[in-house]
């Protein structure tokens, strides 16, 4: 109460304004060298945060000029080059480990998961894809179901039937969604969970009816359901 009196006074009073200022005047002139200090730490936070966000941005147009071959070397399925490089250009392993901050680096996670899939080196797979996130429709949920695969292959049915239902449920659609439901269904049968497997079946013939995934859901469907 005592406080909003005294600001009552300030606003009403010019004078006791002006005590006010010509008290903080003074500090002022009194403390130099802590109103210097401050003024200082104020300005190396704003020089540190563009020249942070400037350095970012370069490190970003290197990373992307140093992904161009390698995704060459992956398209044409030189899958070694394109992850080690050749010598003069930086292969993926490398872009992630010179430019982690960039978006390039987020992006070279995603190949080389999916080269070390294809080489059999599931676990390492998993770690490259575990380091990436993006908000695209294809390519994340696609990175979620390639997770699912190497799990498969290494026999962890449960940890694959979780990331099959994530790819599942980003974003869903006619298009993608139902195939990486018919995986979480796989991984549910290998897990001798074939409830769940007829749950995730009919929720393909429900709401997924008009898709190339359809015909099948109703075959296996039918496979664990002999009797119905």
């Amino acid at each position: 109460m005592a406080k909003k009196e005294e600001n009552k006074d300030l606003l009403e009073n010019p004078e006791a304004i002006a005590e006010k200022v010509e008290g903080i005047e003074l500090w002022i002139e009194d403390n130099p060298k802590i109103v210097f200090g401050v003024l200082g730490a104020v300005a190396l936070i704003i020089g540190g945060f563009f020249g942070f966000r400037y350095y970012v941005s370069t490190q970003e147009d290197q990373a992307q000029k140093e992904m161009f071959q390698a995704v060459h070397y992956f398209e044409a399925d030189s899958l070694n080059l394109a992850l080690k490089g050749d010598g003069n250009n930086l292969g993926f392993e490398q872009i992630i480990e010179d430019f982690g901050m960039t978006d390039a680096a987020n992006l070279a996670n995603y190949y080389a998961g999916v080269i070390c899939l294809k080489q059999g080196k599931f676990q390492l797979a998993i770690y490259y894809f575990e380091d990436f996130s993006s908000n695209d429709i294809i390519v994340q949920p696609r990175a979620y179901s390639l997770m699912g695969d190497a799990y498969m292959e290494l026999k962890d049915f449960e940890s694959a039937a979780k990331y099959y239902n994530k790819a599942a449920s980003y974003k869903p659609n006619k298009f993608f969604t139902p195939a990486y439901m018919m995986k979480e269904a796989l991984a549910y049968e290998k897990l001798n969970q074939n409830d769940k497997a007829v749950k995730v079946y009919q929720k393909i013939i429900d709401e997924f009816w008009d898709s190339g995934e359809y015909q099948n859901a109703r075959k296996f469907k039918a496979k664990l359901e002999p009797n119905s």
